[in-house]
């Protein structure tokens, strides 16, 4: 699903830009833990956790995108949306894009994961290093019709393996902080 054009993009921030500080509980979930929060989140349900994937296919990435990837705005990549859910409930959305220049040839098959996890797959190649945490308000316009809600934390960080670089964006859901017990 192609991604509403916005008039003022986020501006994706590392944990010492970030002005104001979030509260303790979200500046955890955002920056301090940089474990697969995939593996955070089946510890957090219990277990109970699934991926059910929304969308995923060649598209053209966001300007936002192409410049966390380094490459030309307008390219096209490989963009694939999934919720990761607890208990049934969604508790992320995740969008995971590559550019398709840099994936074609990789070896990578993010066409083939079905419900797997993508941070299960990025954790356990030691090959991928993982770039900088940077968190922002995510556009409401860029979320699923059904979890639409302006002002939700996200956050993305760039995972490379040699010429390969995947971005990952993970947006809390209010039920995330509901079952989180956090305070947003």
């Amino acid at each position: 699903m192609p991604h509403a054009s916005i008039a003022h993009p986020p501006s994706w921030l590392t944990a010492s830009q970030l002005q104001p500080t979030p509260a303790a509980g979200v500046y955890s979930w955002l920056f301090v833990n940089q474990d697969s929060l995939t593996q955070r989140l089946i510890d957090l349900s219990a277990k109970h956790f699934s991926v059910s994937p929304l969308s995923e296919g060649w598209q053209r990435l966001r300007n936002d995108e192409c410049s966390a990837l380094g490459v030309a705005d307008g390219s096209q990549g490989w963009v694939r949306e999934v919720y990761l859910r607890g208990h049934g409930q969604p508790w992320v959305f995740a969008r995971s894009v590559a550019a398709r220049s840099a994936l074609e040839g990789s070896g990578m098959g993010l066409d083939q994961l079905g419900s797997r996890s993508l941070g299960e797959l990025l954790f356990s190649d030691r090959a991928f290093e993982r770039g900088p945490l940077q968190a922002c308000r995510y556009p409401a316009a860029w979320l699923p019709s059904e979890v639409r809600a302006e002002r939700l934390w996200a956050r993305r960080s760039r995972f490379s393996r040699g010429a390969l670089a995947v971005l990952v964006a993970e947006v809390f859901l209010p039920a995330f902080w509901l079952a989180a017990d956090v305070e947003t």
